[in-house]
C-alpha cells in the first residue's frame, strides 16, 4: 500500500503515521506538509530514518506541487488531514483557511482524481479519506447530538471553510464516482497538539505562573476524544468504510471547559505541586467570550461503532494524566 497522509507533521497527523507504521509495516507511507506554526517534524524522528516513510514539504495551495508529488508517489490511497484548525486565527484573518482548508482540498482531491481515472488499471479501487471536524455541525442545545444527517450549519469561517472542503469531496464521490470516505471527529487531546489549544494552553499558562484563560465562564462543553482512538477509527474507516458515507467519531465524553481546566489544575498540583497559593486553579481568569462561540458539541458515534465494530477505548483519568505528564516534560524542557 502507497499511501499519502497530508498533514503528517501536525497533531493527529503525527500520530497517525506513527500508528500506521506500527500497524502495517509494509505500507509506504508519503508526509506532505507544508510546516506551517503548527507542525513539528521532531513528531516523527522515531520513524523518519524507515524506507517506509518519506517526508515532502510540499503546499496544497500549490497546485503544481501537489501534482508533482501525486504523479511521482502514485499513491494507492490519501488519508487528508491538514488543514488550519485553529478557530480564534480564523477570525482573525480568515483567508488562509480558505486557501488551505478548500483549495488545497481541491488540489489533492483533483490531482488523484486525475491519475486514478487516467490509469484504472493500474490501481485497484484507490481510496480518498477526507478527515473533518464535527464543527461543521454548529452548536447543540443541552440535549441531543450531532448525527451523519445533521445539517450542517458552520459558525466560524474555520469550520465553514471545513464543510466546503466536506461537500468537496462529497461531490467528487456523486459526480465521479470517486471512492471517498469522510469522518468527522469531536475534539482530540493527546501529544503533539499545538500550544495554542486548550489543554495545552492551561498547561502551558499554569506552569509560568500566569492566567489561565477560560472563554466567558467557561459554560461551553465539549466532547473529548483521545489522540489514539481517533486514529484507530481513521484507521478503521479507511479500510473498510462504504464509499460515499460520513462516519462521526466521538468520545462520549463530555466536559465543560471549566470543569476539564480544573481537573487539569488538579493534576498539575499533584504532577508538579501545588502552585500559586497551593492551587493552579487559583490562576484561571475569565476573559471575553470568543465570537460566534459554539454552546456544545457531542456526537452520537452508533454509525462506526455499529457497521464497523469501533470502540472508545480511552480512559479519561488516564489518558489526560499521560497527555498532562507529555506536556509538562515538552514546556519544561523545551
Amino acid at each position: 500500500m502507497k499511501l499519502i497522509v497530508t498533514g503528517g507533521a501536525g497533531f493527529i497527523g503525527s500520530n497517525m503515521i506513527i500508528h500506521l507504521l506500527e500497524k502495517y509495516p509494509n505500507y509506504q507511507i508519503v508526509n506532505i506538509d507544508k510546516l506551517t506554526y503548527a507542525s513539528n517534524l521532531h513528531y516523527l524522528d522515531d520513524v523518519k530514518d524507515l524506507n517506509s516513510y518519506t517526508f515532502s514539504k510540499t503546499d496544497l495551495v500549490d497546485r503544481n506541487a501537489v501534482r508533482q508529488v501525486v504523479r511521482r508517489f502514485r499513491p494507492d490511497g490519501v488519508i487528508h488531514l491538514a488543514a488550519e484548525s485553529h478557530v480564534d486565527n480564523s477570525i482573525k484573518g480568515p483567508e488562509p483557511f480558505v486557501m488551505s482548508n478548500l483549495v488545497g482540498t481541491f488540489n489533492i482531491l483533483e490531482e488523484c482524481r486525475q491519475l486514478w481515472e487516467e490509469e484504472a488499471d493500474a490501481f485497484d479501487n484507490p481510496r480518498f479519506h477526507h478527515v473533518s471536524t464535527d464543527e461543521v455541525y454548529g452548536s447543540l442545545g443541552s440535549e441531543g447530538y450531532f448525527t451523519e444527517k445533521t445539517p450542517y450549519a458552520p459558525n466560524s469561517p474555520y469550520s465553514a471553510t471545513k464543510a466546503g472542503s466536506d461537500f468537496l469531496v462529497r461531490a467528487y464521490h456523486h459526480t465521479y464516482g470517486m471512492n471517498v470516505v469522510t469522518t468527522n471527529c469531536s475534539n482530540n487531546y493527546g501529544p503533539h497538539q499545538h500550544e495554542e489549544k486548550l489543554i495545552p494552553t492551561v498547561i502551558r499558562t499554569a506552569l509560568n505562573h500566569k492566567p489561565i484563560p477560560v472563554y466567558g465562564k467557561g459554560e461551553n462543553i465539549r466532547d473529548w476524544l483521545f489522540v489514539r482512538d481517533h486514529c484507530n477509527a481513521i484507521d478503521l474507516v479507511f479500510r473498510n468504510g462504504k464509499a460515499g458515507e460520513t462516519y462521526n467519531i466521538g468520545g462520549h465524553n463530555e466536559w465543560k471547559n471549566i470543569d476539564l481546566v480544573r481537573e487539569i489544575c488538579s493534576l498539575l498540583n499533584e504532577i508538579v505541586g501545588k502552585g500559586p497559593s497551593n492551587d493552579y486553579a487559583n490562576l484561571i481568569t475569565f476573559v471575553a467570550d470568543r465570537l460566534g462561540h459554539d454552546k456544545r458539541y457531542a456526537i452520537d458515534a452508533s454509525k462506526i461503532e455499529n457497521e464497523l465494530g469501533w470502540r472508545n477505548t480511552q480512559d479519561f483519568e488516564a489518558d489526560l494524566r499521560q497527555t498532562v505528564e507529555w506536556y509538562v516534560k515538552k514546556f519544561r524542557f523545551d
